[in-house]
């Protein structure tokens, strides 16, 4: 298809110009193009295709960057990247070196504020009007937040906070009825019964009108006013919330009627108060694959437009793997819940929710509550399992301290996409679980690098008085060995022994294993032979047995890890053995301190030196040190 429209758009200026025919296509060639690069790189489409027509609206009334946009999340963001000058890289999007996925400031004078994360944007407006002010700049700013993303405390902070001098704060509720999961909790079913009267919009256009024509009388008509106003509001406006924390409200709004939306926005731009514009969109609007299953084409990998089906038949993954064992504990164990934020198909849990929905438990984008939900869970004497990605586990760190860890509550953490995360960018990586959970007390880490691995984990942790966190990679699980059916032994891993005249010792993290396995390859090719020690238990750790299994023959210990360096089991692991063991040359591998940006998982580890070739390198220098 001719983009002729589109591909004249090189800024927002070019819109507003636009006849109303031109604006019907423009949406129209947005849409082929986000469903046709999708399809090709993958990313989050459901979103995106149901904010075409507020996107082009925005645009055309406000003024990017002096009206600055900031998106929640930012997964619904690849319109607006559209129209702000970069449609000749989009077909590089979520690539490495490409368009990014998410708002990156570096990208674009029009990306304000980066976002990867939910319930960010009211926060982050607020502050950057707060400073504008102070710095004396004009210009609205105005934060797009989904309803699944207020369904997350730090918005609803933001929204308490709200005082007169937001009167430049325009806030767009995007309404779709979903976050990942289905929106089912509180939030959903209050935005679902809310309605709105146009005529308090009317009747405080020509009171505003009226009181501007009144002589200035001081405080007294002044605090009238002020009265006035709220008792139209309580008129039109009962139990709104919105109105209540001190937003003017409008709507809500046919979020794909992009005239009235401009309509409502240049009403909206003349507003002083803190303005909330509830719009209702529908998720993977204009795909209809997407509006039937907008959980499925919310972020997903390369697929056929024609039948939505993925070009790569998913192998065992990790997630899969985690899923299938959790069922079958739970068809045994009674006691077994899973708590998910939002996340129940990319976290598994679907199975789970089908098979035992009475005990499954969607808390909506709230990691915090999530975690001392399922503290709460375990007080009552349940075995509670909180599925969350480890980059949004960050988010509860003090829950998991404070509510879990000091009271040794048997809470499970399963921490889904730990290590490096493909395509998603910096803020979706998953390194410094490692770091923090090490550190609390009384938690046991365990790092599985199979499926029966993973089973056995599962089991072991079901087992213990105290909390567990399982961490794995978004990635298929490595292929079975006769060291990965053995029992789990306490702070112990497993020996995969390549020869007996071995002197290069790969000790690994689970999610590593696949690449040290490839290292170990390279390296008897070139003549020496390696063995690996799979750590299994990243905490506790069996200090005495992994000692004197180091020094029992090795020369060289090269430590693979999929977390930072800085604060990891391989850094500790190193200490350990330069302090008990002479003569021993070491080596860490892991992430070190700095940012890891889009890419496929090569991408990525290869960015880090922790490419199976790279590692084979490291080990190979070691060894003629110990010539």
């Amino acid at each position: 298809m001719n983009k002729n429209i589109l591909s004249s758009i090189h800024s927002p200026k070019d819109l507003k110009s636009l006849s109303r025919k031109d604006i019907q296509t423009l949406a129209q060639e947005m849409r082929d193009v986000i469903l046709e690069t999708v399809s090709a790189n993958g990313g989050h489409l459901a979103s995106n295709l149901g904010v075409i027509e507020l996107t082009i609206a925005l645009h055309r009334v406000f003024s990017s960057p002096d009206d600055a946009m900031i998106w929640d999340v930012g997964h619904q963001s690849y319109p607006h990247k559209l129209l702000t000058g970069r449609y000749d890289r989009f077909s590089t999007l979520r690539l490495k070196d490409g368009v990014a996925g998410f708002p990156k400031r570096e990208e674009s004078l029009h990306d304000i504020f980066n976002t990867g994360h939910a319930s960010t944007s009211i926060s982050a407006a607020e502050g950057l009007l707060t400073g504008r002010q102070l710095l004396n700049q004009s210009g609205k700013v105005i934060a797009v937040i989904g309803d699944g993303a207020l369904s997350g405390g730090m918005a609803f902070e933001a929204l308490l906070n709200i005082t007169p001098s937001t009167k430049n704060l325009v806030v767009i509720l995007n309404d779709n009825k979903m976050s990942i999961s289905p929106n089912i909790r509180a939030v959903s079913e209050y935005l679902s019964r809310l309605t709105v009267r146009k005529g308090y919009q009317q009747f405080k256009y020509v009171f505003d009108l009226a009181v501007g024509k009144i002589p200035i009388l001081g405080r007294r008509i002044n605090f009238l006013i002020h009265r006035l106003k709220r008792g139209a509001k309580g008129i039109f406006y009962r139990n709104n919330l919105f109105t209540d924390v001190g937003f003017e409200y409008v709507g809500p709004l046919n979020g794909h009627n992009e005239k009235e939306l401009e309509k409502v926005f240049r009403n909206v731009k003349k507003i002083q108060a803190p303005v909330l514009i509830h719009v209702q969109t529908k998720k993977g609007k204009g795909y209809s694959l997407a509006e039937e299953n907008p959980s499925v084409f919310h972020g997903i990998g390369p697929f056929n437009i024609a039948d939505g089906k993925l070009e790569k038949a998913s192998s065992n993954s990790f997630t899969k793997a985690f899923s299938q064992a959790l069922v079958d504990e739970a068809q045994v164990n009674s006691s077994i819940t899973a708590i998910t934020a939002a996340m129940a198909q990319g976290t598994g849990l679907e199975p789970f929710q089908q098979r035992f929905p009475s005990r499954f438990f969607d808390v909506g984008i709230a990691e915090q509550h999530a975690v001392t939900f399922a503290a709460g869970l375990a007080a009552a004497g349940l075995r509670p399992i909180a599925a969350i990605y480890s980059t949004f586990l960050q988010r509860a760190i003090d829950q998991v301290v404070h509510d879990v860890a000091l009271q040794k509550l048997p809470v499970i953490f399963a921490v889904d996409r730990a290590g490096a995360v493909p395509y998603d960018g910096e803020t979706h990586q998953g390194l410094y679980d490692i770091c923090f959970l090490r550190s609390i007390p009384n938690m046991t880490v365990l790092a599985p690098a199979s499926a029966v691995e993973m089973r056995a984990m599962l089991h072991y942790a079901l087992q213990l008085e105290s909390p567990v966190a399982i961490r794995y990679p978004k990635n298929t699980c490595a292929s079975e060995c006769p060291a990965f059916a053995l029992p789990l032994e306490t702070g112990c891993g497993v020996l995969i022994a390549a020869s007996d005249e071995s002197s290069v010792l790969l000790i690994c993290t689970g999610g590593m294993y696949p690449e040290t396995v490839a290292a170990a390859e390279i390296l008897s090719i070139h003549g020496s032979a390696a063995d690996i020690y799979n750590l299994r238990f990243i905490k506790p750790l069996n200090e005495a047995r992994l000692l004197e299994l180091v020094g029992r023959k090795y020369r060289a210990v090269v430590i693979i890890e999929d977390g930072c360096t800085i604060g990891g089991v391989g850094q500790y692991l190193e200490g350990l053995i330069q302090k008990h063991c002479t003569g021993i040359a070491t080596a860490v591998c892991a992430f070190p301190d700095t940012l890891f940006m889009q890419g496929s998982r090569s991408d990525i580890l290869e960015a880090a030196g922790l490419t199976g070739q790279q590692i084979a390198e490291i080990a190979a220098q070691l060894q003629k040190t110990q010539v």
